[in-house]
């Protein structure tokens, strides 16, 4: 007999029911941090004041499944490091303190800086080697994601610093022109693989159901190809970061929202997690969007 979907939504997976719970904790955290600024702020306004929520909802998200799945992870640390177990947990308590602290707006100096830094590394020890050696799109993808990440990441540690003279200043330049690329990168991602889930174009296509797929894509598209230039020039962009930010957190309720309720209800913890990080990996590019509006003045 086949089980319902409400049985297999609640069937019981230790790494799906961690990253959930981490990332329920982490809304009700990041909301009642920003509850002033959300409630002070106007118009599209109100989605910038949510930076800190969409950033550090996805980090709580990846440290728990480390924590929770280490075993199963540790053929992503390169064989020539020693203790590889020791290493996913490392980073999986680092990605939950990383997003305490910045749900919290506690040093994010620091937080935002150091997971910038480790990011960075990921990129130049994990995904750089293996995009080369597979020389495929998806790898690509991955490689300007998660360097969009550690961008977004010195964004918010600079914006902390005060944003306006030396280190914090060169620290948003650096995030802003790789969240720039990024999102030029995959601008035109979504116009030659126009079915494509809309964000971050990986392998996921959008639901059948949903009605004028490729016409989300190009929309996400353009959005996606401007405001990178925007970014890169450093014109208009608070007014592009807003818009473009706005629409990856309206995609991520409306598409990815779906995806990841019908993942969970699926019995297998493979697909239940995958659906947990597509919207969590969207969730957050959205974050290291909003996080070049909420540092920049309306004059740029």
């Amino acid at each position: 007999m086949q089980p319902t979907i409400l049985a297999a939504l609640f069937e019981f997976s230790r790494t799906a029911v961690s990253m959930s719970a981490a990332g329920v904790a982490l809304l009700v955290i990041g909301l009642l941090a920003a509850r002033n600024d959300i409630a002070r702020a106007h118009g599209l306004d109100k989605i910038v004041a949510l930076t800190n929520l969409c950033f550090s909802i996805p980090l709580a998200v990846f440290g728990a499944e480390h924590l929770s799945a280490g075993q199963f992870m540790t053929n992503m640390v390169p064989a020539y490091m020693p203790w590889r177990l020791f290493w996913i947990y490392f980073v999986g308590f680092a990605l939950i303190a990383a997003s305490l602290s910045i749900a919290s707006e506690i040093q994010v100096r620091w937080s935002g800086l150091l997971f910038g830094i480790m990011m960075f590394l990921f990129v130049a020890m994990l995904h750089v080697p293996r995009a080369i050696a597979s020389s495929d799109r998806i790898s690509w993808t991955v490689v300007l994601r998660e360097m969009s990440f550690g961008g977004g990441g010195w964004v918010l540690a600079g914006t902390a610093m005060g944003g306006s003279r030396g280190r914090a200043k060169g620290l948003i330049m650096v995030g802003r022109v790789l969240i720039a690329i990024a999102a030029i990168f995959f601008g035109v991602e979504h116009f030659l693989h126009p079915l494509g889930l809309p964000g971050v174009p990986l392998e996921k296509q959008i639901a059948t159901w949903i009605p004028a797929r490729a016409v989300i894509d190009y929309l996400t598209g353009a959005f996606l190809i401007v405001a990178g230039v925007c970014f890169l020039l450093a014109r208009k962009t608070r007014l592009a970061a807003t818009y473009l930010g706005a629409w990856i957190v309206l995609m991520v309720v409306v598409i990815y929202g779906p995806v990841l309720v019908g993942a969970l209800a699926d019995p297998s913890t493979a697909v239940k997690v995958e659906g947990l990080n597509y919207f969590a990996d969207t969730l957050l590019f959205g974050g290291v969007i909003l996080s070049l509006a909420s540092v920049t003045t309306g004059s740029d």
